[in-house]
This record gives structure tokens, C-alpha cells and sequence, in this order.
């Protein structure tokens, strides 16, 4: 195991609020940052964060996981407690203060079932404007404009009327998790939706396009909430807001014959990581082609040509 280079007089926990601040500084998100807290919270159970960073070995780290692994924690839990801890010691080692290498631990892929074609037609039935209320409406058009470019939760509760440039066929997000402005296009349908949409909804360029029904922003539970009660609204029984990126994402690449590199950049993914992530469960070249591949389905159009011409023959 490797050694520390240099003595620092400070424990796991007072270096690890001095992480946050660089962080911070940096411009990370709040939300990044709350992870983070909460993943060494969590991490706090299995490692003496009290103890000097003098004290420090890589065999603490190995440890934990074994605890961890013995109380049944999920991979994937300790996979993300173990992102936390390897971006904590690798700011460490930059300012010199140990040499402590955690290595990336292997989670577990989970598919997580995206809406159906069945359900998908159900949450695109407008609602009968005569009779629904407006955050009915609203959720409808959210639930669109999930379903154009699968942006996050966070994205779609920044956006600004003013975000919105129907004549370009446009809409910027401001707010995203690269930190990065995207520029998304809008197919003729959103437009048209968007459109009728801010005829209803007015306000001013800065006022949240998908507001409450008090004209204000919405929350994180906020949207959480009118998803799942307009989800349930339409007999779905999946109320997930996230789950709409995975349902965009599956349509994208196996109905829409989408490539990795474009999807990439619809979903603000800063590397292709992720992406390839939908590429190995949703590959269209694969399920769309595979007729061609399948040993099965050649032998049996083999089967099918010789039974045709024995028939044939016959008469």
C-alpha cells in the first residue's frame, strides 16, 4: 500500500468541508454538493472520519466496502459512495496532502423498464381544454417536451419563457448539469404545442415557463409530484420524471434510427460514457437488422424455399 508523502495535521472530516469549499468554489452544483455530503455521511458508518489524514491507510477503504458489503449494501450504492471518495483523495493528492488511491469499484448495469408504446400513447392524448385545468395542461406540455428532447428534471424547471424561440425552432437550456448552455431543436409538433401553450400561460421573458398555479417556479417536489398525478391520471401506473430521458432515449435509437454522437449531445452528456450506456441496451443496428444475423432466420427462409420449390415440383 502506498504511503503518505507529506504530514497535514487534519482529519478525514475537517478535509473533507475544505473538499466542499474547493468544490464550490469551482462553481460544482448545490445538488453535486449535497451528494457529496450526504455520500460521506453515509460512508461515515464504516470509515473513523475522525482520525488523522496521518493515519490514513488504503486498507481502511478496503475495509469499508467489505462492511458494506456484509450489511448488503447495492453495488451500485458503493460504487457512488466510492466516485465521492475518489474525488475527494484525488484533490488530496493535487494539493499534496496524501498519496491514498481509491480504485473504482464495478457496479451492477440496471435496466430500468421505460414507458411503453401503450403508455407513451396515453400521456400524449391532449387534454380537452374546455374542461381541464391548467395544470393538467401544463403537465401535458411537459410531459411533450420530455418526450422531444429528454432533458432532465432540473433542466426542464429552469427554463424561461424567453428560453423559447419558436421562429428559430429552438429552445435553450440555461440550466444544465455540464454547466453548459444547449441549444435543443424543436420538431413541428412542440412548436405548435408551445405555441398554443404560451397563449395560455403569458408572462413575462424571465417568468419560469412550466410555473405553479401561483405563477411561481416550480420545486424539485413540486415536479415530482405533477408528474406522478398526471402519470396515475392517465392509468400509469410508473411515475417517474427520469424515466422519460430512458424512454426518449430507447425511441431515439431503436423507432427513430438515432446515432450515439447526436444523442450525446441532446441529452447534454459531456462524455459519450453514458450515452453508450443506452447504445449497449437500445442497439438498433443489432435488433433492427438481425433477421440478417439470426442463424435461426436464415435456415429457416432456407427451409421455407426448399418446401416452396418441393411444392412446386409436385404439381
Amino acid at each position: 500500500m502506498k504511503q503518505l508523502r507529506i504530514k497535514y495535521e487534519a482529519t478525514l472530516k475537517q478535509l473533507f468541508n475544505n473538499f466542499l469549499t474547493s468544490r464550490q468554489a469551482l462553481g460544482v452544483t448545490e445538488k453535486t454538493i449535497k451528494t457529496y455530503k450526504a455520500h460521506f455521511q453515509a460512508m461515515s458508518h464504516y470509515l473513523d472520519t475522525d482520525e488523522l489524514i496521518t493515519e490514513f491507510q488504503e486498507e481502511a477503504i478496503e475495509e469499508m466496502i467489505v462492511s458494506m458489503r456484509r450489511k448488503e449494501l447495492s453495488a451500485n450504492s458503493i460504487k457512488s459512495y466510492l466516485i465521492t471518495l475518489r474525488a475527494f483523495f484525488r484533490w488530496c493528492k493535487e494539493k499534496g496532502i496524501c498519496d491514498i488511491t481509491v480504485k473504482p469499484y464495478k457496479g451492477k448495469d440496471i435496466i430500468k423498464e421505460p414507458y411503453t408504446d401503450k403508455e407513451v400513447e396515453a400521456l400524449l392524448k391532449k387534454p380537452n381544454l374546455r374542461n381541464c385545468s391548467f395544470t393538467e395542461y401544463r403537465n401535458w406540455v411537459m410531459v411533450c417536451l420530455l418526450l422531444n428532447c429528454g432533458c432532465r428534471a432540473a433542466t426542464l424547471r429552469s427554463i424561461t419563457v424567453q428560453d423559447v424561440n419558436l421562429d428559430h425552432e429552438y429552445i435553450l437550456f440555461r440550466h444544465t448539469k455540464s454547466q453548459r448552455i444547449q441549444t435543443i431543436p424543436l420538431c413541428k409538433q412542440m412548436i405548435n404545442i408551445l405555441r398554443e401553450y404560451l397563449l395560455i400561460r403569458k408572462g413575462e421573458g424571465s417568468d419560469p415557463l412550466f410555473c405553479s398555479q401561483y405563477g411561481k417556479k416550480l420545486n424539485e417536489a413540486g415536479l415530482r409530484k405533477a408528474i406522478a398525478t398526471y402519470n396515475q391520471s392517465r392509468g400509469i401506473k410508473k411515475t417517474s420524471t427520469h424515466l422519460y430521458r430512458h424512454t426518449f432515449s430507447k425511441i431515439f435509437l431503436l423507432d427513430c434510427g438515432g446515432n450515439a454522437f447526436t444523442l450525446q449531445r441532446i441529452l447534454g452528456h459531456s462524455t459519450l460514457d453514458m450515452t453508450k450506456h443506452y447504445c449497449n441496451i437500445y442497439d438498433a443496428d443489432l435488433i433492427n437488422n438481425f433477421d440478417e444475423l439470426s442463424p435461426l432466420a436464415i435456415y429457416s427462409k432456407r427451409e421455407k424455399s426448399i418446401t416452396k420449390a418441393d411444392i412446386q415440383k409436385r404439381r
